[in-house]
């Protein structure tokens, strides 16, 4: 992964572009190429950090951290709304739509990037089909969590519209509930399934730095994502109405994937080295980590900073999140996977990143 740190000369591409007033382009794209490098990062110091405080730990700051890049850009963007108040529905509407491209860019396109990779190179691949059972129905219920306030919403929304955001706030609190229970779950799981061979190649694969050093290196590129995606977020308004790509298609497909870049290229890596629990375990378990705890917490922040944002999603978002998990979790449930079923879930990806390109705004 390191030569992606090459991509860290953007930041300094992307301050002068702000402050020399470039175009608007040039800015998003030479931020978002500086935002890569800065995620992936934030990554290795996670699993640096991990490796000192054992694999329970070490998964829990995992799963906390897993999304800090897509984490912070969705807050920057609901900041930049209440500073700029003009703008603060579309940036509203480009946080679901970057939530929802997140979920399904991580089973379709990096699990299907992985499926199809590692299925050219080793054949079938087998995984545990338990492991893949409880995921998929987490994934379900995680979908049905997000279906359920956007359905009921214009109703409830006639006779009581505080009644909307206080559904998504009670929504929220039982998605991170239940996200809890779920760690809780794989932190109870015998020692034998925490310590198992995969888990032992993640370890040796993570770089070998100290607490200091893994510290230090979250803590600046927190910073420096944080400062990117304030530019980043600036360019948007601009993009959509000077250049005329769709707000929809920047939230669904683009900047889900310059988030979470780094993560993708690992998912993939390890798949060609016939790891497909592993790369099963990153790309499925980051999308349930953005459903059932990125997605709540933002409710409760945007909250606290003046901005709510509900969990009432428009029904071309829950119609492509409830074929995206269906269609995934079909090819998990037998527990062995192949180049060919890699290539559906490609091709679905395809299809709807098609579809919300040509959606009108």
């Amino acid at each position: 992964m390191k030569y992606l740190n090459v991509l860290l000369v953007f930041c300094a591409v992307a301050i002068a572009a702000e402050l020399a007033g470039w175009s608007p382009l040039i800015v998003f794209v030479s931020s978002g190429l500086a935002l890569i490098p800065l995620a992936g990062l934030i990554g290795q110091s996670t699993e640096a950090l991990a490796t000192h405080v054992g694999p329970r730990l070490g998964g829990l700051l995992n799963a906390t951290l897993g999304n800090a890049a897509e984490l912070i850009i969705t807050v920057v963007a609901i900041r930049e709304g209440v500073i700029n108040p003009a703008v603060r529905d579309d940036l509203l509407e480009l946080v679901r739509a970057s939530l929802t491209g997140s979920i399904l860019g991580n089973i379709l396109l990096v699990l299907g990037f992985s499926i199809l990779l590692g299925g050219l190179r080793h054949g079938v691949q087998k995984f545990n089909r338990t492991h893949a059972g409880v995921n998929s129905t987490l994934l379900l219920l995680a979908v049905a969590a997000l279906v359920i306030p956007s359905l009921f919403s214009h109703t409830i929304d006639q006779a009581n519209h505080a009644g909307v955001e206080y559904l998504s706030l009670g929504v929220a609190g039982v998605m991170i509930m239940l996200y809890i229970l779920a760690m809780v779950f794989q932190f109870k799981q015998p020692a034998e399934m925490a310590y198992n061979e995969e888990f032992a190649v993640a370890k040796q694969q993570a770089p070998h730095w100290s607490v200091r050093r893994a510290v230090i290196v979250l803590l600046l590129s927190t910073v420096a994502i944080a400062w990117m995606s304030e530019i980043l977020v600036g360019t948007v308004e601009h993009l959509v109405t000077e250049i005329g790509i769709p707000s929809f298609f920047l939230g669904i497909i683009i900047i889900p994937i310059i988030g979470n870049v780094a993560e993708h290229l690992v998912s993939v890596q390890v798949a060609l080295k016939n790891q497909m629990e592993l790369s099963l375990a990153i790309s499925v378990g980051s999308s349930l980590q953005i459903a059932l705890f990125v997605a709540p917490l933002l409710v409760f922040v945007s909250l606290l900073m003046g901005n709510p944002l509900t969990l009432v999603f428009n029904e071309f978002e829950l119609i492509a999140l409830m074929v995206a998990v269906v269609i995934a979790g079909w090819v998990s449930m037998d527990g062995e996977s192949n180049w060919l079923e890699g290539a559906m879930l490609l091709a679905i990806y395809a299809i709807i990143g098609l579809a919300f390109f040509w959606l009108p705004t």
